[in-house]
């Protein structure tokens, strides 16, 4: 039998192919009419490349509210620092050591995670429980495990799934899934509330 990592592993490809055959730009905004995206002062989100969802212009307009913007900036054990972004283009690199297409904040990193009010998370697919498929790296299920906040993961249609996403003791579950269409609660048991 397959080991969960194998079956992750081929998820994630299959996955990845569906995604860039059914790419069609659209816009996450919605997600700042959620109440705890409101109540937050601070606010960590990712730059989205390739056929991730998009977060241009959600990231200008968290930026447009007045509330503080972090973003991720990789580590050399794979692991995420979170680093205070003002907007501008000049203050991205992309760090070509890394070998990735992520453009990534300069700066210090911020020294405290418990500032952090919500995350928005990058997501391949996520299931009706939380449970999140991400890249494979690890990263995000680290820095969210030291992160006391509200975490949405950010998918395309067709991708928050009624089937069941196989997951390891450290895989961490998001709290919400956000759709271009809707939001989507996670209690600890059950699926709650679609409206934002």
């Amino acid at each position: 039998m397959d080991s969960i990592g194998e079956i992750k592993r081929t998820l994630r490809k299959q996955y990845r192919m569906d995604r860039s055959q059914r790419y069609i730009p659209e816009s996450w905004l919605h997600i700042l009419q959620a109440k705890e995206i409101q109540n937050s002062a601070v606010i960590a989100s990712y730059l989205s490349y390739d056929y991730e969802p998009e977060t241009k212009d959600l990231n200008k307009a968290i930026l447009a509210s007045g509330k503080k913007l972090l973003l991720p900036r990789l580590l050399p054990d794979n692991d995420l620092e979170w680093v205070e972004w003002d907007g501008s283009e000049e203050t991205l690199v992309n760090s070509l050591a890394k070998k990735n297409k992520i453009m990534e904040p300069v700066g210090r990193a911020i020294t405290s995670e418990s500032v952090i009010d919500a995350v928005i998370v990058p997501a391949l697919h996520i299931d009706r429980e939380g449970n999140r498929l991400g890249q494979g790296g690890g990263s995000y299920d680290r820095a969210l495990r030291r992160v006391n906040a509200w975490k949405v993961g950010l998918v395309g249609n067709g991708e928050l799934t009624s089937e069941a996403i196989p997951h390891e003791p450290h895989d961490q579950k998001v709290d919400a899934a956000a759709t271009p269409n809707l939001i989507l609660r996670f209690s600890p048991t059950q699926s709650t509330s679609l409206n934002c």
